[in-house]
């Protein structure tokens, strides 16, 4: 995707579709400008604790923000919103970027309610919100308040910060759908009138003023594709009382209302939103803020965020592990966000992004299958699996309205990354037997996108099928990140085989499962690494591993060598078996990590970021090397993956930062499934590779009242490695756990020590 920021112009970005993608970076990494929070010593990181009273007051909204074009820590936004709430609020440092919000920028242009999912893919039907007294510039940066961010207090459930340059003490608590915004002012000489100003980044948006009911409601269209022409966000600002004056004026391509009142007089405004129309944006106030108080609004978020972070209680952490998991937590139950809205029978409906009509039943969006299927669907899926199969109906109705699966949700049909890997979301719900959703329906959508011809550049169907279907491969020569493309297709066809088999179709079911083993088309047994093959079926030359992007994405023939998920031990075979395979992930993790920028033409940040760490070529950072570390075992050599699993846990993840961009809860869910000691290396495989527990004692706690309990005896930042391994009382010689063991409840006791 190559429009820019501001319509101009700017260097592809890191999710375009298209070969030539890439940024240009400093080819510096970000220093540590600002710590958002202080390190803890290390006397108090030695000190365990058990899981927090209040696991929200835990969370950490900074982590990940410090974060840049050029150098990724998370790439993530403060967001207060309610769990899988359709309207995210963050704080704006910056205006017309997507890098909207840096904890260094100590001034804040107002409250934002963001519906962006990355930076990549940018915001959208966004506006900003900002009390202030006395004159008001209308220009953002003009009108920015300074606050001190260390005083602020930031959590899921409200955004309470003191403006400096207007002496207002601000505060916002989000609900599903609205928010309410209150200011209290300091009390000065000067008798200045209060007042909101809102900020819509368009001209072409309405706004109407309603002065005898107290109400403004205003529409705001902005954005950066996936959505049909008649797109728009509803909002209504609803106040108690009356206002002394309303006007409207248009800056840069801006929109900006100022609403003044009395001066004295504090500031409440009741803000919903919706993507259906004012009256359903007035209805979600009604039905969600009602005659409620603030303190009550902010204590009915804080317990649903209680009763999610509470899935899992930890014991034996230190604050800093605590704050880290819950942080992790927290950016896993953000996304996809609902995009559903109750009428006023309380019956879900939704304007649809697929067909740009309003119609029934539930929706969500943004939600990025590259990045997503491999950790967060499973974590959902013993989590939460009533939520999970409501999204999952949301997908299969994305395919009900506008003819095709959608390969990257946001909100609607996108054009991003490689594959269609909805197939693995579906097919590892077929195989763990998810329900609440209507598998058949999937079916169809997914048997569409594997055998005919969509439109892979408006995000559905598959690239290259034709290509696929004739050669079992996607030619290098004709078609870019060829065996990027090829391996997700081939692993595609396994998790579409898993939906086949739940339903009974035994030859669809045998035809796909043939057809999964094309990854051996592109596995060349000289260098042992899979690569890009032509027409004509040579090798692509000249071949370097170390060299990035096309036929591979976001990566070189290093991070894509272990590409066939759905057959480790094939994989395993083909390269000289169990040993040649542990020396060959040990020789990732251990040479250096050295690239060549390629077809990307300048360093962009997953190169840098790989770089900047001691993990070889393993690259954390991204998602493709998720998995990576959880086939040792199945090499021969479960302690390399406790050992690397766990340095990590240690290293790479923070109660500030991430390894790279985190990614709508897939870099969290990593992390949590693996401190849990556990981890899918192939989704549709209802199986979970064990590793090392990071916590003396997590309780997960399922449907139904069970709890499923992960014991870790003897455990400590040395005692890394598993001697041996207890299922409910009984030893458990073999190296997977069984997804329906878990959902049954009981308890996993690993036996730790210093030393293999």
């Amino acid at each position: 995707m190559t429009e820019g920021f501001k319509g101009k112009s700017i260097h592809p970005t890191r999710r375009t579709f298209l070969k030539a993608s890439g940024l240009v970076a400093l080819g510096t990494a970000l220093p540590n400008e600002v710590t958002a929070q202080a390190t803890e010593t290390e006397t108090q990181r030695d000190q365990a604790h058990t899981s927090p009273q209040s696991a929200v007051d835990m969370v950490n909204l900074l982590q990940g923000t410090n974060s840049t074009m050029e150098f990724s820590r998370g790439n993530t936004l403060p967001i207060a919103a309610l769990p899988f709430g359709m309207g995210h609020w963050t704080l704006q440092s910056h205006a017309d970027t997507p890098w909207m919000f840096q904890p260094g920028v100590r001034r804040i242009q107002g409250f934002r309610c963001t519906h962006q999912l990355s930076p990549w893919l940018d915001d959208y039907g966004y506006a900003t919100f900002l009390p202030f007294k006395g004159d008001i510039h209308l220009e953002a940066g003009r009108r920015a308040s300074s606050y001190d961010l260390e005083a602020a207090h930031l959590t899921p459930y409200s955004l309470q910060l003191f403006l400096l340059r207007y002496r207002a003490h601000v505060e916002l608590v989000p609900t599903e759908r609205c928010a309410v915004l209150t200011a209290k002012f300091d009390e000065v000489e000067t008798a200045e009138a209060p007042g909101l100003l809102f900020d819509i980044p368009d001209t072409i948006g309405v706004i109407q003023p309603e002065p005898d009911h107290h109400r403004i409601s205003f529409t705001s269209k902005k954005n950066a594709g996936g959505v049909p022409e008649n797109f728009a966000t509803y909002y209504v600002l609803e106040f108690p009382g009356p206002w002394e004056s309303f006007e409207v004026k248009q800056i840069r391509g801006h929109q900006i209302g100022v609403v003044r009142f009395r001066a004295g007089e504090s500031i409440e405004a009741k803000i919903g939103t919706s993507f259906i129309s004012f009256e359903q944006a007035a209805l979600n106030i009604e039905k969600e803020i009602g005659s409620s108080s603030v303190p009550a609004l902010r204590e009915a978020g804080a317990g649903r965020w209680n009763e999610h972070l509470h899935r899992v209680e930890i014991e034996g952490a230190s604050r800093d592990q605590q704050r880290t998991f819950y942080s992790c937590m927290y950016r896993a139950l953000l996304f996809p966000r609902i995009w559903h809205e109750p009428d006023a029978r309380g019956e879900m409906h939704h304007f649809s992004a697929f067909n740009g009509k309003v119609m029934p039943g539930v929706m969500y969006a943004d939600h990025g299958y590259w990045d997503v299927y491999r950790a967060w669907y499973p974590l959902m899926s013993i989590l939460f699996p009533e939520r999970l199969g409501e999204i999952l109906q949301a997908w299969v109705n994305a395919y009900k309205e506008g003819g095709w699966l959608p390969q990257f949700p946001s909100p609607g049909y996108r054009a991003c990354m490689t594959g269609s890997l909805i197939d693995s979301v579906f097919g590892d719900a077929a195989a763990k037997g998810i329900t609440g959703f209507n598998l058949a329906e999937a079916y169809e959508g997914l048997r569409k996108q594997a055998t005919v011809p969509g439109d892979p550049a408006k995000g559905f169907g598959r690239v290259g099928v034709e290509d696929y279907l004739k050669l079992h491969y996607i030619p290098a020569n004709r078609i870019a990140q060829s065996m990027a493309e090829t391996v997700d297709a081939a692993y595609g066809d396994f998790c579409i085989a898993q939906v086949a088999k739940a339903l009974g179709k035994q030859e669809d079911y045998a035809m796909f499962m043939k057809r999964s083993e094309n990854w051996r088309e592109l596995f060349d047994p000289k260098t042992k690494f899979l690569r890009g093959k032509n027409e004509d079926g040579s090798w692509e030359t000249p071949f370097d591993p170390f060299t990035w992007g096309s036929p591979y994405v976001e990566g070189s023939a290093w991070q894509h060598r272990w590409d066939a998920p759905q057959n480790i031990s094939g994989l395993i075979d083909a390269m000289g078996g169990k040993a040649e395979s542990a020396a060959a992930l040990e020789q990732m993790l251990t040479t250096p990590p050295i690239f060549n920028v390629g077809v990307y033409g300048a360093e962009i940040h997953e190169m840098s970021e790989m770089a900047a760490v001691p993990f070889g070529q393993y690259a954390q950072s991204n998602q493709p090397s998720h998995h990576m570390l959880y086939i040792f075992p199945h090499a021969g050599r479960p302690d390399r993956t406790q050992f690397w699993a766990r340095k990590v846990m240690k290293e790479l993840y923070t109660p500030d930062n991430f390894p790279g961009d985190e990614d709508t809860g897939s870099m969290a869910a990593w992390y949590i499934l693996s401190t849990l000691g556990f981890y899918q290396v192939c989704p549709g495989k209802p199986e979970y590779t064990l590793g090392s527990p990071l916590f003396t004692r997590a309780t997960i706690h399922l449907s139904g009242n069970k709890t499923f309990v992960v014991e870790a005896a003897g455990n400590s930042p040395e005692a890394v490695f598993v001697r041996s391994v207890s299922l409910n009382g009984q030893p458990h010689s073999g190296q997977t756990l069984e997804h329906a063991t878990i959902m049954k409840g009981g308890a996993v006791r690993f036996n730790m020590v210093t030393s293999t």
